[in-house]
């Protein structure tokens, strides 16, 4: 008989992920979070007696395959997708209309669910910048580019946000979200669109007619260096979508580890490739950092490892669960609000294994499944901490001289007066 999880395990789960949302708040503390050793140094004393704890009690079976099979292809996937579009400059100055700053969003909001939610804000945000440097009323911008391009535009595949890539190493289909959830991904993007649409144009007709002249005079061609790239985030995503179980059958369960981790040995070949074939001032000019994606590994260690005993707690508690959660509209806030406030990943993991049809499923249109994702997608946009790229653009635009709202403000102002309403909405029409 396997032994059983006790509660009290799941306190450095909790403040792992408390950590996460508090730390950067508070005034000092805040500083030192910002160095990535010092996440990485909360990462491991947290984690590691959690890991001892599992392999004395006989359950290092289960610590191994959470780090080796569904940590190891996480972290992986993200560094290729941000090295690969890290490696493509966008520059110009493009003249800030309403309905040009809008195709902006548009676009990173097409790219976001095949680029990643991080590839696609990366990639977009300097230009938006450069776009909009001369116009008055700006934030605003900044605020929709978050909840449409870093956060909802990546629902429709595992590319597209990290909880929906483990959902997939779980069982889910590359093409599930696409075929299930795109009507859930239009209107989303399309109510948004329409908002910010709305709002700019409101906005533009107040801008100091002197603000729209050099808007006007400074405008510049648009420019794009290390194309090369392209064909290298190609190869992520194709790699993602066929080097599996289900196109080679010998990395399935019970093939040796090195075979079971093939797509992740390519993804570590595409990573050279792209460095190696581009140009160094291509990075340069783009301020490419390997700071973000050092900070999700040091950050990602810790909630794996703490995150093992919280899934097998939760396992044993499943019926009791299930007695209080029964309805797929309760996940999506169930989901969604911890998302906000927490990680979106580790706790779409969670409630996937509350979830009464268990396991995902891959070939029908289940509504847990399908709550779950637009919860941890979706949701992450109304707080700064709700998914990674959001606090990565706020301190872009701040670096550019854009006041952004403090934490409360940006929920206060924008997050729920504007994408709540419009999740509620989109709740009600699909789940």
């Amino acid at each position: 008989m396997e032994t059983l999880i006790p509660a009290w395990l799941l306190i450095p789960f909790a403040v792992m992920l408390l950590s996460i949302a508090v730390l950067p708040l508070l005034p000092k503390v805040g500083e030192w979070w910002e160095e990535n050793r010092n996440k990485l140094l909360v990462s491991l004393l947290l984690g590691i007696p959690v890991a001892i704890w599992l392999c004395v009690n006989g359950l290092s079976e289960h610590l191994i395959h959470q780090m080796v099979y569904d940590y190891v292809p996480f972290i992986l996937l993200l560094m290729a997708l941000f090295v690969t579009t890290g490696g493509i400059c966008i520059r110009g100055d493009l003249k800030a209309t309403p309905t040009t700053n809008t195709i902006i969003l548009a676009i990173g909001w097409a790219l976001a669910s095949f680029m990643g939610t991080t590839g696609a804000a990366m990639l977009l945000i300097r230009l938006l910048l450069a776009t909009i440097q001369q116009r008055k009323y700006r934030v605003h911008t900044i605020l929709f580019f978050i909840a449409i391009v870093a956060n909802c535009g990546g629902l429709l595949s595992p590319l597209g946000d990290p909880p929906l890539f483990l959902l997939f190493q779980k069982g889910a289909s590359f093409g599930w979200w696409m075929q299930n959830m795109f009507g859930e991904w239009l209107v989303t993007g399309i109510l948004l669109l329409l908002v910010y649409f709305c709002v700019d144009t409101y906005l533009y007709k107040k801008e100091p007619i002197v603000n729209l002249m050099a808007d006007v005079h400074e405008a510049t061609k648009v420019t794009a260096t290390g194309l090369i790239n392209i064909f290298w985030l190609l190869c992520v995503i194709a790699s993602t979508m066929f080097i599996n179980a289900t196109y080679i059958p010998a990395m399935g369960h019970g093939a040796p580890w090195y075979l079971r981790l093939l797509r992740e040995w390519v993804f570590i070949l595409i990573i050279l490739a792209s460095w190696l074939t581009t140009k160094k001032e291509v990075r340069v000019n783009n301020n490419y950092s390997w700071t973000p994606i050092l900070e999700v590994a040091c950050v990602f260690l810790g909630i794996f490892c703490t995150m093992t005993p919280a899934l097998m707690f939760l396992e044993q508690m499943k019926e009791q669960i299930q007695a209080v959660l029964s309805e797929p509209w309760q996940y999506v806030y169930c989901t969604g609000l911890l998302s906000a406030f927490l990680d979106n990943a580790p706790t779409a993991m969670v409630f996937n294994s509350m979830a009464p049809t268990g396991e995902v499923a891959a070939l029908a249109a289940d509504p847990f499944l399908k709550a779950i994702s637009m919860g941890a997608v979706f949701f992450g946009a109304l707080t700064y901490i709700g998914n990674g790229p959001n606090f990565m653009v706020k301190s872009i635009a701040e670096q550019e001289g854009i006041k952004m709202p403090s934490f409360f403000g940006y929920m206060i102002k924008f997050s729920l007066i504007v994408c709540l309403p419009i999740y509620i909405i989109v709740q009600l029409i699909f789940i």
